[in-house]
């Protein structure tokens, strides 16, 4: 059986590592470190470093798959010890990863996580606060946008280790703060970020800055995280304040009030051609019809709350249930990002080559006998076409085409689009009004 240690690091030097750890580093002989930047680092040696993988990835995302999948790879022939920073139950995304792989192995790859001091111990002592009282709540600076949003703080943002996340996560302050009432905006004038840098060390910094001057006066490394105190409103908060719109017009609205399921299938249907139609008008060179396509896209969101609204209403299912299952389906469908599969490229993703058979997952997760489940007979003919081909390929099937009949040709003109990479549904549609143009000028004529 394969077998992973993973020790932490701590947040300083070597005299913060704990007993448990040391004994580990002594009696495994491969050693592995994230990074070699880090004081506790000389206790591992003799190491290999995964800094070089950091130089040469495209993405972070890429490093830690990468640094996995080396570690999988020398636990093949001996147990091997993994070294990260701090400690590996806080913020360490290639522990996450390991637990998925050690999940898929089915007993062939043990998985032991030793936990080391974190550097939260240090930052609730300089910071002077009860973490638990006050409710602070830890946030990756890498995912800031998304890990923060409807949050009002306080938050603990880690991984702040260059300028660019710092301005991201300056923008997304600065962006909720605009979303502030004069009240609002009085009762947190004096309110500062606190910046940390470097705690346990000789050279450590904690310093106070506004908003605003973040990325200006910060230089940031390795060892820096930043604390921001509880907002007045919550981030990215848009979508709730329009869930809650969504539920007092249900309330007060006798339209609202009135509608069913069924009775709104037809909005439903004329939304979403309106938004087709402003996807049509769309212009990529002078990037005109963006404001009509985004209009169009918010009628046809309120449709979808809107459902999930009645839903709810039904003890169903709620807009939050929505959200987390396309969330799943999403992670679920994509193993060669977050499983063991690795992506080749973007044909070769829904093909066995990038190592997922994509109709056998669909039907897996979905308890499906057929591929031809799921697709709605009431699409367009030529849309409907052009997925049955799809399918058929999934199969091995290729059928006989009598292109003597009408409905022959036009299953053969979906083929050919399909050829050229092009969609038999939109092209139709392009020319047909490319047509209705020609009626016009006939007529004005």
């Amino acid at each position: 059986m394969r077998r992973v240690i993973v020790v932490g690091l701590g947040p300083a030097g070597p005299e913060l590592l704990t007993e448990q750890v040391r004994a580990a580093i002594r009696r495994t002989s491969r050693r592995f470190v994230r990074t070699n930047r880090h004081l506790a680092a000389e206790a591992v040696a003799p190491f290999e470093s995964f800094d070089h993988v950091y130089e040469q990835a495209a993405s972070l995302e890429e490093v830690y798959h990468t640094i996995v999948e080396r570690l999988l790879a020398a636990s093949e022939d001996e147990e091997v010890l993994y070294a990260v920073p701090g400690s590996p139950l806080v913020a360490e995304r290639t522990v996450e990863l390991l637990r998925v792989q050690a999940g898929l192995a089915q007993g062939d790859l043990e998985l032991e996580v030793l936990a080391g001091l974190s550097f939260w111990e240090l930052a609730w002592e300089r910071l002077g606060i009860d973490p638990l009282a006050a409710g602070v709540r830890l946030v990756d600076g890498y995912r800031f946008s998304t890990e923060a949003a409807g949050e009002r703080g306080p938050l603990l943002v880690v991984q702040c280790d260059n300028a660019v996340v710092l301005s991201e996560v300056k923008l997304a302050l600065l962006a909720c703060q605009q979303r502030f009432t004069d009240t609002e905006k009085s009762s947190q004038a004096n309110q500062k970020l606190v910046v940390l840098q470097r705690l346990g060390l000789a050279d450590e910094q904690v310093l106070e800055v506004d908003c605003e001057d973040l990325d200006r006066v910060v230089t940031p490394d390795h060892l820096t995280s930043l604390y921001v105190p509880a907002l007045a409103a919550p981030m990215a908060q848009e979508m709730a304040r329009f869930a809650e719109l969504a539920v007092v017009l249900r309330e007060q609205c006798p339209w609202d009030r009135e509608q069913t399921h069924q009775s709104l299938r037809g909005h439903l249907l004329e939304e979403t051609y309106e938004v087709l139609e402003a996807l049509d008008a769309v212009n990529p060179e002078t990037l005109s019809g963006y404001e009509d396509l985004e209009e169009e896209l918010g009628d046809l969101l309120y449709q979808i709350v809107f459902h999930a609204l009645l839903a709810a209403e039904a003890g169903q299912f709620s807009m939050a249930d929505v959200v987390q299952g396309i969330h799943d389906k999403l992670m679920a469908r994509h193993p060669h990002i977050f499983g063991s599969a690795t992506e080749v490229g973007s044909h070769d993703v829904r093909g066995v080559q990038a190592g997922v058979d994509w109709e056998a997952l669909k039907r897996q997760q979905k308890g499906r006998a057929s591929v031809m489940e799921g697709i709605p007979v009431g699409l367009p003919a030529l849309l409907f076409a052009d997925k049955v081909i799809h399918k058929a390929r999934s199969v091995g099937l290729e059928p006989n085409v009598d292109t003597a009949t009408i409905a022959g040709r036009l299953y053969d003109a979906v083929l050919a689009a399909q050829a050229q990479g092009l969609d038999a549904e939109s092209e139709l549609r392009v020319f047909a009004n490319s047509v209705g143009e020609q009626i016009r000028r006939c007529e004005i004529s």
